[in-house]
This record gives structure tokens, C-alpha cells and sequence, in this order.
């Protein structure tokens, strides 16, 4: 829930850095900061890691960063709360794939009923661009948690995060640099430290606690509260207003996104037990 909150708020506030030096830009400083911090706090030993470890830590890397960088962009065109409930999207429907039955495959299809209600396309202003942005952000919001798990289980603590935000922050640069370059000041920098402790460093470090502790049910039926979330902050902070047709489309993806998941604690012997550094 935490998780959750600094999450969206982050997101929230980030709107006036993502005016100042674009979204990419605003993803990459978040990213760099955040990554610059894990280092500091974890302080990975990068030769004790094991060469079977690397592949996941890079992938993981990556969807982290594609994952930051289209949810900026699509956030700069289309309301926050929409936006989340489209890139919700994807950790519904790996939690409906991975329950083994087709029944819950029903779910991420009422969820996408919901979205459509969200996106009003009837009325003729649908951001095709800003939802093809939410779409990528879906694929790699699911991506982001199926490896987070794994990387989770390899590693102790926030050390997969010192590694893997880091590839993140690369990944985003290669747009974001070219973008920021020139606008940034001390202003936004200091915007982005306080922002970069929301997300990725709070927001990330909880969100691989919680799926060290939980299934990916149990993790997915928490996060389906993440949309609604993202609708009560984007009206507190940005005064996006959705009309009544849309808070019906935020409910049956919540709905959707709880009924679609089953599970609780983790068996013990679900987590790998391989931590290539000890504790401290």
C-alpha cells in the first residue's frame, strides 16, 4: 500500500518537471538519482555476482526503465488515473495466466471493458499516442513483476535494486539525456531528489519486500487498488475530474484486478535460497 502511495504521488508531482525537461528527462534524473542512492545505500560487490544472475539483472533493468519512461510520456497526455488502469493491464493478466485456469482469463477482458468506459473513445478525443504509451508501460509493468520476484529471491535486501535501477537510468538516457540537455537547473534537480525518494527508491524497495513475502496473486490483488489510487491523486493534485462513465471504468478494473488473483504468503520453498552476499 506504501508502495503504492509513493508511486502515484510521485508520478503526481512529477508533472512540472516533465513540462521543464520532458518525460524521458524526467524518468532519466529520477532513475539516476534513485540508482545513485541504492549504490550508495547497498553497495553491491558486482565480482561476486554470479554470471547466471546477469541475464535477469539486465532485464529486469530494462523493463524498469522502459516501464518509467512510457508512463511519463503517457501521463503528459492522458489523466493519471487512466493511465494507470490501462498499464494495470499487464500485471492482471500474467496473475490470469499464471492461475492455470481459464476462467480467470475473463478478468483482464472485464478490466479492458473498463478501460474502453475510460477512454471514452465515442467522443472522439482519444490520445491514441498516450494510450500506445500506457500499452508498453502494461507490457512492462508485468515484466517489472515477474523479474522483480525472481531477481528478489537471488538477492538480500535492496541489492538487485543497486544494480538494476542503475541499467535503468542507461536505458532512459538514451532518450532522456538528449531531451534534458539544456533545461536542467538546480531547481529541477533538487525537484527530482525529492521526487526520486517516492520513485523508484520507496516505491521499489517495498515493492521487492512485499514479493519476497507473496505470491504474485497476493502481490497483483493489492495492486489492483494501484488505478483507484491513481484516480484519488490525480484529482487531489492535478484536478483531473473523470466523469461518471470513467469512475465506472476504474471500478471494474479494480474489481477485475481483486477477483482475478488468489494466494497469500509464499511457501518457503517457493523462494530460491542463493544470496551471493551476506548480511551487511
Amino acid at each position: 500500500m506504501a508502495a503504492m502511495l509513493c508511486a502515484q504521488l510521485g508520478a503526481a508531482l512529477s508533472m512540472d518537471i516533465i513540462a521543464t525537461v520532458g518525460p524521458a528527462g524526467a524518468a532519466w534524473l529520477r532513475l539516476t538519482i534513485g540508482g545513485l542512492i541504492f549504490l550508495a545505500i547497498a553497495r553491491p560487490r558486482f565480482r561476486d555476482i554470479a554470471r547466471r544472475d546477469y541475464p535477469a539483472l539486465l532485464a529486469l533493468g530494462v523493463a524498469t526503465g522502459v516501464m518509467s519512461m512510457s508512463f511519463m510520456f503517457a501521463i503528459e497526455r492522458i489523466p493519471l488515473g487512466t493511465c494507470v488502469a490501462i498499464e494495470f493491464l499487464g500485471p492482471l493478466t500474467v496473475a490470469a495466466f499464471q492461475s492455470g485456469t481459464r476462467r480467470a482469463l475473463l478478468w483482464p477482458a472485464l478490466a479492458l471493458v473498463g478501460v474502453v468506459l475510460l477512454t471514452e473513445p465515442w467522443q472522439g478525443s482519444v490520445d491514441i499516442v498516450g494510450i500506445g504509451f500506457s500499452v508498453l508501460g502494461a507490457f512492462s509493468w508485468g515484466s517489472y513483476i515477474v523479474l522483480t520476484q525472481h531477481v528478489g529471491d537471488r538477492f538480500e535486501g535492496i541489492t538487485g535494486l543497486a544494480v538494476t535501477i542503475p541499467i535503468a537510468a542507461v536505458t532512459t538516457g538514451i532518450v532522456g539525456i538528449p531531451e534534458a540537455i539544456g533545461h536542467i537547473s538546480l531547481g529541477v534537480i533538487v525537484a527530482s531528489v525529492a521526487i526520486a525518494l517516492l520513485f523508484p527508491v520507496a516505491t521499489f524497495a517495498l515493492e521487492m519486500l512485499a514479493l519476497s513475502r507473496m505470491t504474485h496473486t497476493a502481490f497483483g490483488t493489492l495492486m489492483a487498488l494501484e488505478p483507484g489510487i491513481g484516480l484519488a491523486l490525480g484529482l487531489i493534485v492535478l484536478h483531473q475530474k473523470p466523469t461518471f462513465i470513467q469512475l465506472i471504468g476504474i471500478l471494474l478494473v479494480v474489481v477485475s484486478g481483486a477477483a482475478a488473483q488468489r494466494g497469500g504468503l509464499r511457501e518457503p520453498d517457493e523462494a530460491e535460497v542463493a544470496l551471493p552476499y551476506p548480511p551487511g
